[in-house]
């Protein structure tokens, strides 16, 4: 994706790689969603952690969502700018996405296609994949988009 969709001027993210959230932020760059996976239970966590939250278990991996596609669980319509930056991009709007391949899990984003209106819960919405190429940083933010 060449454009972004949150305006230029803003103050980009530049998530960390190192640590739990790595295999996250590098399955990003690749355009496919990583998450950690208990190896004994086999409990999906979109946070990572330490240990299983299901089943306490320290034998976690991760592993690739089969594909990037997701349902709208919830959805707010930001009016305010929190940064000047955002002053002429506001009404944007921010989803929860719930993953039925991941049971529990639910991503946040931005919704790239905001139709205007009211949004439906459940609504069917697939990533897209924000590349970022920066002097000091490169890095891939996930956002949604309704699907058709």
């Amino acid at each position: 994706m060449n454009a972004t969709v949150l305006p230029p001027g803003l103050p980009r993210p530049a998530p960390s790689v190192e640590g739990l959230g790595q295999a996250f932020w590098e399955g990003a760059t690749r355009h496919v969603l990583c998450l950690q996976r208990c190896q004994d239970c086999r409990t999906w966590q979109g946070a990572p952690e330490l240990i299983c939250r299901h089943c306490g278990s320290y034998r976690l991996g991760d592993e690739e969502l089969a594909d990037t596609r997701g349902v709208l669980y919830s959805w707010q319509r930001v009016w305010y700018p929190v940064h000047p930056a955002l002053k002429d991009a506001v009404p944007y709007v921010v989803v929860l996405v719930a993953l039925p391949q991941a049971p529990g899990v639910r991503l946040v984003g931005n919704l790239v296609n905001d139709p205007g209106g009211p949004l439906p819960i459940g609504a069917a919405l697939e990533a897209v994949f924000e590349d970022h190429h920066n002097a000091d940083a490169e890095y891939t933010l996930i956002q949604w988009r309704l699907m058709s």
